[in-house]
Formats: structure tokens, C-alpha cells, sequence
């Protein structure tokens, strides 16, 4: 992708708007319980610093306020987070319509999802919004990778108007999956999970790309339950599957595409569940899989041995709970110690590696489940190629 990056940029002297992706989990009383989210744009926020700019002004979303302001998502423990993290003093503002911005080195404004122009779907009332905000500052800087596939005003309006480029972060994911994509070492192996059938248009897309896929999660049983195997009470998507059909019918009878042999059954979705380890073909008619089983485990194991690049995207089973976790575990663990071109896909996925083990082997662990599923099926990322546009019209 032909975007500029922070070491392209002129920044001294300069207001630097920065899109960070600080969509960070808090708790009832709005103490956030995750900081990662920001420990990721740290390094962007000091490089900038170091380039003596006039001011920096940090904005981003928490949660779905659906334009409504609420109290537990105010970004005001974002902004005293941000302020330990840097070493330095963060102003946070709850408007800066009027009054425009104080005097301070570091601004951070309100939820941007305050704002219901932030998410529209009409792109003119976006766009007047990304205007707004473009305003603030001389230079643009998209630090939010997690949120680059969505078209909101803070992602695709505000490039529009004034000079822009990718933070570090960004670049190092975008860089880092295309550079996997278009050129991997083979055998690559992905490996996908989790609920949702709309997964399956992933699957459709990496068929062409790789050697094998290793299906698990809810997704797997769908696709056995497709094959003619009874399985029981398992929680599907099948609203997902019905839509579908015409994915359904290619992935299953692929021989690229590998399915669980055996699983994890419960007799409820209940941690203290009585559980059962069963062939596929064996699941009780009132029982549900909750997680695959051992001899798939080995099979998958031998598959990511000999796997020179793996994708992962969702979890083997319902994780969370200790009794279903083994899965999802050995898969992390095998990624652990594996010295394939290793991407873990954001989300449940990143998670999971960060639960269960090490991820100073992992090639990327992205920030974005959605971003990096887009970028990895050769999807359009809408906030980069508004960024390709922008250096045509801001650099010429």
C-alpha cells in the first residue's frame, strides 16, 4: 500500500491530530480493567513527541454510546492512563467547539461516538464532522489500526481536509500481513474458530491462498452438522449458515479444509458441567460440544509442525471456562514454540495467545480481528486507501 508514514512527516512546530484505537474494556464504575490498547500507541505518541510538534491531539472511541453521552465511556481515565504511560501531562476536554483547545502539550477530546455524525451512514454528515476535527490540527496520524475497515469520520473524513499518514503501530501491521500475504513461505496453515458463519467467507477467500485450514469452534460443528452428523444441543450460527449455502457446499468438500474427529461435550454451558470426550459422530442428542478434542488436537498438532506461516482467527472452544479451554491452550502453546511466520488475528485469538502463552515468538499479534481478516483475504482497508488518496493530495 502507497501510504506515507511518521518518518515522512514534518511535525515540528506542527498541531498532530492522532486516531488512536483506545476502545479499551472497563467495568461498571468505568475503571478500565485492559491497558493494552494504549501501551500499543505509546511508542507513536513519544516518537511524535520527539519531533517538537506545537501540540498533540489524541482522539478515539470506548464502547457503543450510540451517540449518546455516557458516563462509565468518558475517556477521562483513558486520558489519566495515557498521562502515566507517556511520563507526561494529558489535558483531557469534554468540548472543543467554542473554545477551542487549550494551551497544553497533550490534548485528548471526548468519545468521539458521543458524536452520532462519528458513525453515520450518510458520509456527507461525516464528513462535516471530519472537517470539524481536521480543523484542530495541521497533520492527521491514524494510530488505529483495529478500526481501519470502518468508514467513520474519524478513520475516512478527516484525511480529506488536511495531510496524513499511518502511525507505527499501523504500519507495522499493515506492512507485516501484506508482506505475509503476498509472499509466504509455505506450507501456511490458518486456522479459524469461533461462532460466527460469516467466517465462512474468510475460508471461501484463503482456500486459494493456502495449504490447509484447521476448522474449530462453533464454526466446525456447523459445518459437520452440514455433513450430515447429529451434534446434539451445540450453540450455532444458523442464521449465518443459512445465508451461506453456497460457501457451505465448496468448504466442506474441500480437502484443504480440516474438521474436528473428536470433541468436548457438556451437558450444559456451565463450568461445573458433566463433560464427555466423544467422536464427532458421537455427540448426545441433548448435549452440546464445547470444545474439540484430544485426537483433533494431535491432528492439528501435526499440521502446524510442518507449517512454515499460520494465520489464526477464533478459538477452539468456549475458552473461558477451564474445562473447555485445552483446545484453544495447545493451539497457543504450539504457536509458542513454532518458528513459522506466525499472525494471530486480533480479538479472541490475541486474547487467547496472551492467556495462555508467550507471544514473544509470535510474528504479529494484530489489534484488529476485523482489520486483519479484511487485509488478509485481499480486502480494501477504507482507512488506508483514503490515506493512499491523501498523500496524492497533500504531497504532490
Amino acid at each position: 500500500m502507497d501510504f506515507l508514514t511518521l518518518k515522512d512527516m514534518d511535525l515540528r512546530d506542527k498541531k498532530v491530530i492522532v486516531r488512536v484505537g483506545f476502545d479499551l474494556p472497563v467495568d461498571d464504575d468505568g475503571n478500565i480493567t485492559d491497558d493494552k490498547r494504549i501501551k500499543i500507541s505509546v511508542p507513536t505518541i513519544k516518537y511524535i513527541l520527539g519531533q517538537e510538534p506545537k501540540q498533540i491531539i489524541l482522539m478515539c472511541h470506548m464502547g457503543r454510546p450510540k451517540g449518546q453521552a455516557v458516563e462509565k465511556l468518558k475517556t477521562n481515565k483513558a486520558a489519566e492512563k495515557t498521562a502515566e504511560l507517556l511520563g507526561e501531562e494529558v489535558t483531557k476536554i469534554d468540548d472543543w467547539g467554542e473554545n477551542g483547545l487549550p494551551d497544553s502539550k497533550i490534548v485528548f477530546l471526548e468519545n468521539l461516538r458521543f458524536n452520532k455524525a462519528e458513525k453515520s451512514k450518510d458520509a456527507d454528515e461525516r464528513d462535516n464532522f471530519g472537517k470539524q476535527l481536521a480543523s484542530l490540527a495541521d497533520v492527521y496520524v491514524n494510530d488505529a489500526f483495529s478500526n481501519c475497515h470502518r468508514a467513520h469520520a474519524s478513520m475516512t473524513s478527516v484525511p480529506q481536509f488536511i495531510s496524513g499518514c499511518v502511525g507505527l503501530s499501523v504500519e507495522k501491521e499493515v506492512t507485516t500481513i501484506e508482506n505475509t500475504i503476498e509472499n509466504p513461505e509455505k506450507p501456511v496453515v490458518a486456522i479459524i474458530g469461533g461462532l460466527k458463519a460469516d467466517k465462512l467467507n474468510t475460508i471461501s477467500n484463503l482456500l486459494p491462498k493456502v495449504d490447509k485450514i484447521l476448522i474449530g469452534g462453533a464454526l466446525a460443528f456447523a459445518l459437520l452438522k452440514e455433513q450430515g452428523i447429529d451434534v446434539g444441543k451445540t450453540k450455532l450460527d444458523s442464521e449465518g449458515m443459512e445465508s451461506s449455502k453456497g460457501l457451505v457446499t465448496n468448504i466442506k468438500e474441500n480437502p484443504k479444509v480440516i474438521l474436528p474427529i473428536d470433541a468436548i461435550i457438556a451437558d450444559q454451558f456451565d463450568e461445573n458441567a458433566e463433560i464427555e470426550i466423544v467422536s464427532v459422530d458421537q455427540i448426545k442428542p441433548e448435549w452440546m460440544a464445547l470444545d474439540i478434542g484430544p485426537e483433533t488436537i494431535k491432528t492439528y498438532k501435526e499440521e502446524l509442525e510442518k507449517a512454515r506461516t499460520i494465520l489464526w482467527f477464533g478459538p477452539m472452544g468456549v475458552f473461558e471456562m477451564e474445562k473447555f479451554s485445552d483446545g484453544t491452550k495447545e493451539i497457543a502453546r504450539i504457536l509458542e514454540k513454532s518458528s513459522a511466520t506466525t499472525i494471530i488475528g486480533g480479538g479472541d485469538s490475541a486474547n487467547a495467545v496472551e492467556k495462555f502463552s508467550s507471544t514473544d515468538n509470535m510474528s504479529l499479534v494484530s489489534t484488529g480481528g476485523g482489520a486483519s481478516l479484511t487485509l488478509i483475504e485481499g480486502k480494501l482497508l477504507v482507512a488506508i486507501d483514503v490515506l493512499e488518496g491523501n498523500k496524492n493530495k497533500f504531497n504532490q
